[in-house]
């Protein structure tokens, strides 16, 4: 069975792809109640699922009027994608902005499942068992020479 995170994450993500603009505008409160959960969960969600290295650009308004609004960041072609990825990866990525990039990658159907679960085993910081900042840089130049390889089909 799957948890409250993942059932609010694919409600979203349906409402997004329904969204002629690409973009869904909601009450934490209204949300909370559809799934009679408290409102932190759905905090918990979209701060951990709907970020920016994943594809997608949130605001929020607290207080008595406050809504959540969520926009998915397509990345148009890949020029957009190869020099989005320059300027992601830099000289040095973290795991968490890199798992985030394949993430996006995978969505925007540049990269396949198996490709992007290829990548996320040679980055893992289970594989690359060097100190900072020595891993963050050796996990920057796999995943600019593979995604290279990759996007070059």
């Amino acid at each position: 069975m799957r948890n409250i995170s993942d059932l609010i994450e694919q409600y979203l993500k349906q409402i997004l792809q329904t969204s002629s603009a690409g973009v869904v505008e909601i009450q934490r409160s209204d949300l909370a109640e559809k799934f009679s959960c408290v409102p932190s969960q759905i905090n918990y969600v979209i701060s951990t699922r709907f970020t920016l290295e994943k594809g997608y650009y949130v605001e929020s308004k607290r207080g008595g009027g406050g809504y959540i609004r969520i926009q998915r960041v397509d990345l148009p072609s890949l020029e957009a994608v190869q020099r989005h990825i320059r300027q992601t990866v830099g000289e040095q990525i973290d795991q968490s902005a890199a798992e985030g990039l394949v993430y996006q990658l995978e969505e925007a159907r540049f990269l396949t499942a198996r490709e992007a679960n290829l990548l996320r085993a040679a980055i893992s910081r289970d594989v690359l068992q060097l100190k900072l900042p020595v891993r963050d840089e050796i996990r920057a130049k796999l995943m600019k020479a593979m995604l290279v390889a990759l996007l070059a089909k």
